[in-house]
């Protein structure tokens, strides 16, 4: 079974991420982008026919696509909430385009979000004391700082089996942080930021500084994914699904076989047999960020280079919009902003912007073919695109 052009992505929509919520809701966050991005595909609310949200917002109980669908007066034939914490939006994708493919719907709304503060980021997800996690019993009580110790275990240990540098690391934040000061939508829009920057900001878990961790915020975004003959009627540019993989090692990390590899080693190939396309042919990387350690993984394990040398990869190549290997040319979440739960969609929004030529001062030039990411708990659920024009 192949997915290779069976849709494309048409119409995009993103809330410029802001610090604090300022009395937004995530579904009023919801309904906006959705908006913006049905009439950026030159649709309306009656062709929409599909809706997949995700992943679950603190505000609501259950039934979020109903929520959804009834704000905004649409009647889909197709819903569903996907949950793979960042690997959300790629996840979507994919699904959208098997749904279309199978008949169900012809244009699938993707939406993510939410209204989050900071301050409260954590607070209401830990509010469950109820949980029969399996983590809860087996690696909460050796006291881990939730992710943040968990990324920072594999940063060590990549280190230890490779000898990875922070100052390696600390580039991959100081060359988004380029990306972000073209991007005009970008949290940290303005804000140069250099290696040594990063290193003098302060170990948060060792080894990650604080300027290598995500910065949350209140956001979302949402996409327009349709059926081929509705894309050939649109007025942007297509931009189709190619190749798609996922893959999944489950949530514990001490469970993993090995935390210096990923399932993205099994997604990615997978996207990239589907499309038909080698890695050579990328024009733009566009890969999920929460911390510095996960895209220098990412590109390991993608195939971008061989295992233990994305610290010289990195090293050796411009990661600016500009450079020889664009990547996250939004700023990535860590300058760009990760909007609450939002799913890794703005590394879609991203790719899709740059397909179809509208992204500015940070354009990549003949920008034809993208590779996408989403990452999900600690690099454990994973969803890898190909998207391209034609």
């Amino acid at each position: 079974m192949t997915l290779k052009r069976a849709a494309a992505i048409t119409g995009i929509a993103e809330m410029r991420p802001q610090k604090s919520a300022d009395g937004l809701s995530t579904l009023g966050i919801w309904a906006d982008v959705s908006r913006q991005a049905i009439l950026d595909a030159g649709l309306e609310r009656k062709d929409i026919d599909g809706l997949l949200i995700g992943p679950p917002i603190v505000e609501m109980t259950a039934m979020w696509p109903a929520h959804l669908g009834e704000y905004l007066g649409i009647h889909p034939a197709y819903q569903n909430v996907v949950d793979l914490g960042g690997a959300s939006a790629a996840g979507m994708v994919w699904r959208a385009a098997a749904a279309i493919q199978a008949g169900l719907c012809n244009a699938v709304l993707c939406v993510t979000g939410e209204a989050s503060d900071v301050e409260t980021f954590y607070a209401p997800r830990a509010r469950r004391p109820n949980q029969q996690l399996p983590y809860r019993e087996f690696e909460a009580p050796y006291g881990p700082m939730g992710v943040n110790s968990g990324y920072a275990l594999i940063a060590r240990r990549h280190i230890h089996e490779y000898g990875t540098t922070s100052r390696q690391l600390a580039k991959v934040a100081a060359d988004q942080r380029t990306n972000a000061c073209a991007n005009p939508e970008a949290l940290f829009y303005g804000s140069p930021l250099t290696i040594d920057d990063v290193l003098a900001s302060p170990l948060v878990v060792d080894p990650l500084h604080l300027l290598e961790i995500v910065r949350p915020c209140t956001g979302g975004a949402a996409l327009l994914i349709v059926s081929p003959e509705m894309a050939r009627r649109s007025g942007q540019t297509p931009v189709w699904l190619l190749g798609a993989g996922e893959s999944s090692t489950g949530m514990m990390l001490s469970q993993y076989e090995t935390i210096t590899t990923s399932p993205i080693a099994v997604s990615a190939p997978k996207a990239f047999a589907m499309a038909g396309v080698a890695r050579s042919d990328i024009d733009l990387i566009s890969v999920y960020d929460c911390y510095t350690i996960t895209v220098l993984i990412t590109l390991e394990d993608a195939g971008f280079c061989a295992k233990g040398e994305g610290g010289r990869f990195i090293e050796e190549h411009d990661l600016t919009y500009r450079g020889d290997v664009p990547l996250n040319t939004h700023g990535g979440q860590l300058s760009f902003g990760q909007p609450g739960l939002a799913g890794g969609m703005s590394h879609v929004t991203e790719a899709v912007r740059q397909l179809q030529g509208r992204s500015g001062e940070r354009q990549v030039r003949n920008c034809e073919l993208a590779f996408v990411n989403g990452n999900g708990g600690i690099m454990s659920e994973q969803v890898s695109l190909v998207l391209g024009v034609e």
